[in-house]
């Protein structure tokens, strides 16, 4: 069974790109815009990692966070934040809010790819 990954980013060339390939690595893939189209799509989906663009209007990647860390139904699920903020203090915040790995933007796509494959399979 393939791999579920919630691509969660307002930026659509990026979510274009992500989608791409990875569906051309055989993970199944769902695009939300949002924070609250995520947040939807965490109950119907289920995914297996997101990853989640911390600048979005309304609920924050961050938010969303915070909200995935408190349900026990979704701790398992493995967070890569994106961010075009990359100083030490938004890193240390998505990390203390339970994210697994944050990447400052721009990033190589075959790069993050991999890493997700690293991930899911229980090494970072």
């Amino acid at each position: 069974m393939a791999k579920k990954v919630l691509i969660v980013d307002d930026e659509r060339n990026i979510v274009t790109a992500l989608e791409f390939l990875l569906q051309k690595n055989g993970y199944e893939v769902r695009v939300a815009a949002t924070g609250e189209e995520a947040l939807a799509q965490l109950e119907a989906f289920r995914p297996d990692l997101v990853l989640l663009d911390v600048m979005m209007p309304k609920v924050s990647g961050y938010e969303v966070c915070q909200r995935m860390r408190s349900r026990p139904e979704w701790r398992g699920i493995k967070i890569v934040m994106l961010s075009a903020k990359g100083r030490e203090v938004e890193v240390s915040k998505g990390m203390s809010l339970g994210a697994d790995l944050y990447v400052t933007k721009p990033f190589s796509n075959t790069e993050l790819v991999a890493t997700i494959g690293r991930l899911l399979a229980g090494a970072a």
